[in-house]
């Protein structure tokens, strides 16, 4: 039995974790991955997890339609295999011979060989058949999907049509280790095709994704992976040089690094409040070289007494914690985990963490409230509160590079000039 059988049993299990023991995608697939070594069985493992957490949907109506008595709780290991097999079918249209017959043997590898042949039966039948469509909101819980109508009213299709599809791979470029140019010659030259956004000085976008080993230089620094949309933050934050500037929720770095890496003057700290997120951070900037030129400390935002100097920053971002609506193509198992008392319970952090970082600008100074998400009560509405209560700072206009205007920030929403959603409002302290 090949390693593609393996392949399958993997994601099989990734899948299981996430759809019926409510995991992180994300988490799931790190572990899985690691103990992995050949680059293409871990692209193929994460794509079908992926691709059957978007698509699950999808496949349960078809287990409805094809057996008396789908799979239960009992058989939920068997599920998710049949998920793994329809994913490589369709979306991902892998030759449909390997397809069946390495997932048949991942049955047996499961301790399922009793059920082989009705896989090997279900997998026949979506080939034959087709999967069934279904309308790109059956994903979502009704609750939400009902708040995004709200919220976007004429958007919501383009929404969750981009909200379903996979997210494109955006490269940040090091510039302090080689113009953007040269390090495009060395992607051509490794046989990647990428295109090159006019206007982002810092970025690439591949035309088909590939693994961190794949990308010349990463390790070294010379790149890393971060959404058109993130990288804009250092565009809406524009921190003067040599400013004082505080990243309040950095983990895992990326948009403090981005920060760094244009302008090495910056008298940076980075603070996250959990230890383990602020490994991740060392972890980014011991990678990017940039280690030695920022602070970064485990910290509560909220409890500035605890880590703050008294001196002001110039220039402080808050990433806020939120319900990532903006990036479900990236985290679908967001639509499987979030509750409505999340959101509650988020936009009270929000507003929380708003007024206790005011108190840390300058005057003069800049804060920029950002999140992944597209829902108005995170955003839109938290400026504006944020505003009603605090007659010291006032509203900064950004430009259509953020998206579009919404009177109180700037929204980005999924797939557009094909980023991530994201909302960007740039505050500015008068006294």
């Amino acid at each position: 039995m090949d390693h593609g059988a393996q392949a399958r049993l993997v994601a099989a299990r990734v899948i299981d974790a996430v759809l019926h023991h409510g995991r992180s995608l994300k988490a799931e697939l790190s572990t899985a991955l690691a103990g992995i070594d050949d680059v293409r069985d871990r692209a193929l493992v994460e794509a079908m997890a992926f691709a059957a957490v978007r698509h699950q949907g999808r496949y349960a109506t078809a287990l409805s339609r094809w057996m008396p008595r789908p799979p239960g709780a009992r058989d939920a290991p068997l599920r998710a295999l049949l998920y793994a097999g329809f994913a490589q079918l369709d979306p991902m249209g892998l030759p449909a011979h390997a397809a069946l017959n390495a997932t048949v043997d991942a049955a047996r590898l499961l301790g399922r060989a009793h059920q082989a042949s009705l896989v090997n039966a279900l997998l026949r039948r979506a080939q034959k058949d087709g999967l069934p469509t279904a309308g790109a909101d059956a994903a979502w819980p009704a609750w939400l999907l009902a708040e995004v109508r709200a919220d976007w009213p004429q958007d919501v299709e383009a929404i969750l049509t981009a909200s379903a599809a996979a997210a494109s791979q955006w490269l940040r470029v090091n510039t302090r280790r080689g113009p953007r140019d040269a390090y495009y010659t060395r992607l051509i030259q490794a046989g990647l095709q990428a295109e090159v956004p006019g206007d982002m000085p810092d970025a690439l976008r591949l035309a088909t994704p590939v693994p961190v080993d794949a990308l010349p230089g990463f390790a070294d620094g010379d790149v890393s992976i971060q959404d058109g949309a993130a990288q804009r933050v250092a565009d809406a934050l524009q921190p003067a040089s040599g400013a004082r500037v505080l990243d309040a929720c950095a983990a895992p770095g990326g948009k403090s690094a981005h920060l760094l890496e244009r302008d090495p003057t910056l008298r940076l700290l980075a603070i996250d409040i959990a230890a383990p997120r602020v490994a991740r951070i060392e972890q980014t900037f011991k990678r990017l070289g940039i280690g030695a030129q920022a602070r970064v400390r485990t910290a509560d935002a909220l409890d500035a007494a605890r880590w703050w100097d008294g001196t002001p920053f110039d220039a402080v971002l808050l990433d806020a914690p939120c319900s990532a609506t903006g990036i479900v193509r990236r985290q679908p198992d967001v639509l499987l985990h979030r509750r409505p008392a999340d959101l509650d319970a988020l936009a009270t952090l929000q507003s929380q963490l708003l007024d206790a970082l005011a108190a840390v600008v300058a005057p003069g100074g800049t804060l920029l409230y950002a999140t992944c998400s597209i829902l108005r009560r995170e955003n839109a509405d938290q400026v504006e509160a944020f505003l009603a209560r605090h007659a010291d700072f006032a509203l900064v206009p950004l430009d259509d590079r953020f998206g579009r205007d919404t009177g109180a920030g700037h929204q980005r929403l999924p797939g557009e000039s094909g980023m991530d959603g994201f909302f960007y409002a740039r505050l500015t302290r008068l006294r």
